[in-house]
């Protein structure tokens, strides 16, 4: 059996999709006979939010699993000055002492092992000094992993693979850090060179990443749903007493969610309709909070805010809705899509044509280049496995909804015949990155 090491800060039991994504490969490589190690930090959900990212780890010594999948390797975490305040203090205090001091580590970690994150550089040394090893993962972000991989690769003489989640130096969130996207930009490009083998998560990275490496191979391995997810919510019957509709996950801000609330507002006058909104594990709570206060106050009684909770949950949490609400996402998949699809519920996509989405895009989606403006690849998802309607504007929307709300009123449910699912599973996606580390492993 093969060995791969895999650097992955975002892991379970932290509730981060990002962290799916190695813990697919984690659970399923020992089916293609691969033995997986996975280095990570230690984490807790003490909060239930975004401050998990940055509370301290369970323990001070380094905490090692040996399972039925493979090994996993938790490193002791302490948060940085600047996570210490944010702890103790709240967003608003220190603020600008924050920002130095991370900027100070963003910047300074891919100078010397320093940072909270180094951690992970040095248990992964210590156990190849004892332990053979064939292939390297790791997986961004944080980037700096792939730093240590190229490290670590160098030293032990094992090929290691540049796994992007999410894109590095072009990320749109670094469209106005100029120091930030500088160092970004020299490290990625010379660290990245040493890499056998890049893999990302969609077809739009694909082409963005072979702008930076021209000479790279680049494999798209996406992301899907657990198979495994399918137990225990295929069994839960949809909401039959007030047409409910459910959204998961991060807002950002060229999502268009005050024009979906103005719809939403305007189908409840009209139809003298009554409806639940619910959102799970959302990042913009307080602010999404305050438009339905300001603007939509028809709508408070309707909306609730959850907590993030572990996939599972959540997966049980939205089969028990009747319809779940999808954000168009335009050049990339994200993850959010193979959940829905896992819960077999209909699932609303807004928009493809609304001016008031493409204004939010222009402003704030920073890839709009024209290959990612031909492809929607959410939108093929949906047509390819019938789970939903794809909406067009906000007059589209409002048919919709009302179409909807008759549909509940005489049947208690809304139906949904999605098809064509197994492909997008995660165990699928394994399969096609083993083929990767086979071919790396056998041409050495």
């Amino acid at each position: 059996m093969k060995k791969t090491l895999i650097l992955a800060y975002d892991f379970p039991p932290y509730v981060s999709v990002g962290g799916l994504r190695p813990y697919s490969w984690y659970k399923y490589f020992h089916e293609f006979d691969i033995h997986p190690i996975v280095v990570t930090r230690q984490w807790g959900n003490k909060y239930g939010n975004h401050l998990d990212y940055i509370a301290p780890g369970e323990a001070d010594k380094t905490i090692i699993e040996e399972t039925e999948f493979g090994t996993i390797i938790r490193t002791p975490y302490k948060p940085n000055l600047s996570n210490r305040l944010l702890l103790k203090y709240g967003e608003n205090r220190f603020k600008l002492i924050r920002k130095s001091i991370t900027a100070y580590y963003e910047i300074m970690q891919f100078l010397f092992f320093i940072g909270p994150k180094s951690d992970l550089y040095f248990e992964a040394k210590k156990y190849l000094k004892n332990n053979k090893v064939d292939v390297i993962i790791a997986t961004g972000r944080p980037f700096i992993l792939f730093k240590y991989a190229a490290k670590l690769s160098i030293k032990f003489k094992i090929p290691w693979i540049a796994d992007y989640r999410d894109p590095w130096s072009q990320s749109s969130s670094y469209r106005k850090k100029y120091l930030h996207r500088f160092f970004s930009s020299i490290s990625e490009k010379k660290i990245v060179r040493s890499a056998s083998h890049i893999t990302t998560a969609s077809e739009y990275f694909k082409y963005r990443l072979s702008k930076l490496f021209v000479n790279k191979n680049i494999t798209v391995i996406g992301n899907g749903y657990d198979p495994d997810s399918l137990i225990g919510v295929n069994s839960i019957s949809q909401n039959d007493k007030i047409l409910s509709i459910a959204m998961l996950g991060s807002l950002y801000n060229w999502h268009p969610i005050e024009s979906f609330l103005f719809v939403l507002a305007n189908f409840v006058v009209l139809e003298d309709a009554c409806v639940n909104l619910n959102f799970y594990g959302t990042n913009n709570v307080e602010k999404v909070a305050q438009i339905i206060k300001n603007e939509y106050p028809i709508l408070q009684p309707m909306v609730t805010f959850y907590p993030r909770m572990d996939n599972q949950s959540v997966l049980k949490e939205l089969a028990s809705n009747n319809v779940l609400l999808l954000f168009n996402y335009y050049a990339f998949v994200g993850t959010k899509i193979f959940d829905y699809l896992v819960v077999n519920r209909k699932i609303l996509f807004c928009y493809t044509e609304e001016p008031k989405a493409k204004v939010l895009r222009n402003k704030y989606y920073g890839f709009n280049d024209n290959f990612a403006k031909e492809i929607e690849i959410q939108k093929e998802i949906i047509n390819d496995t019938n789970s939903g309607i794809v909406i067009k504007n906000e007059e589209d929307l409002l048919k919709v909804l009302i179409d909807l709300n008759r549909e509940f009123k005489e049947t208690n449910m809304i139906k949904c015949e999605t098809r064509n699912v197994d492909k997008y599973s995660r165990k699928n996606m394994t399969h096609e990155l083993t083929t990767v580390l086979f071919d790396l492993i056998n041409a050495i």
